[in-house]
């Protein structure tokens, strides 16, 4: 949600170095490949990346087009603005909305959100600056989320009148458990980089600036293991979650299933005793 925290600046962050071609999801969404890692690029740097309705709708594609795409096996999101992950939701766009306006737009943000929750690959968020209402809930849509020191998190919502709608009052308790949850959603605080680490609602501080390098490196790292192992234990992550052990476990053996008898687990047990690094074929 997009509030005082300094929109309209202009100032951009190269999100280019190191990377390949990139592919463009209309003005305001990139995607860059790494090899087999894909930069999710948040690129409005004049709204200091304020989630318009096309923004969304950009979104939305992007991670549909990342979901089909089996050379994917991690995936980072990142800005290119200097001072800003994401602000939110764009209030300004909100501001001149009818009711009936709003309600047609709800299902467009609401993509934008979970396209990026439902990525089938581990992603990462790269935090620098704000990452305020739909900025946060977009990193917190990610499995892990690493800050540097500039990064200010935080779901304001309630104090203009709205809720976190883009998974926060859902998300954030899986992180941080219910109490610590409805306290910064009720309050509507704001917290820096070292005091949101210590909450649990980053995952790892880096050196101011280091966001995205540091993020790409750990991506890199994740992305050289199966991507079947990958997309199996998230889902098994995602789907156990909040489940008794007993229904927990069924949910696991399942995911077990899945790559028990696959490609990738033959050749990794094969790498494995011939002493090599493995050659995934990726199914």
């Amino acid at each position: 949600m997009s509030q005082d925290a300094g929109a309209g600046s202009g100032t951009e962050r190269s999100a280019g170095a190191g990377g390949g071609d990139e592919r463009r999801y209309g003005e305001y969404v990139g995607v860059r490949r790494h090899g087999y890692v894909a930069e999710l690029v948040l690129d409005r740097p004049k709204a200091m990346n304020a989630v318009s309705t096309a923004m969304a709708r950009s979104l939305a594609s992007a991670c549909d087009a990342l979901a089909g795409d089996r050379d994917v096996r991690a995936v980072v999101v990142t800005s290119t603005h200097e001072r800003a992950f994401c602000v939110g939701a764009d209030l300004k766009e909100r501001n001149s909305f009818s009711d009936a306006e709003l309600v047609r737009q709800r299902p467009v943000a609401r993509a934008a959100y979970t396209g990026v929750l439902e990525l089938p690959m581990p992603t990462v968020a790269a935090v620098h600056g704000f990452a305020l209402g739909g900025g946060f809930e977009l990193a917190l849509s990610c499995d892990l989320i690493l800050a540097d020191r500039t990064a200010v998190v935080g779901l304001p919502e309630v104090s203009v009148g709205v809720i976190p709608g883009g998974g926060g009052t859902q998300l954030l308790p899986r992180r941080v458990g219910a109490a610590r949850a409805a306290e910064l959603i009720f309050t509507a605080r704001r917290l820096e980089a070292a005091e949101a680490r210590e909450w649990g609602l980053v995952d790892e501080l880096v050196d101011e600036g280091r966001d995205r390098e540091a993020a790409l490196a750990l991506a890199t790292r994740i992305a050289a293991n199966s991507p079947v192992g990958l997309r199996a234990a998230k889902r098994a992550l995602r789907l156990g979650h909040g489940l008794d052990l007993r229904a927990g476990l069924e949910v696991e053996d399942a995911a077990w299933r899945s790559v028990a008898f696959s490609g990738d687990r033959a050749e990794g047990v094969a790498a494995f005793n011939e002493k090599r690094k493995p050659d995934w074929p990726g199914e």
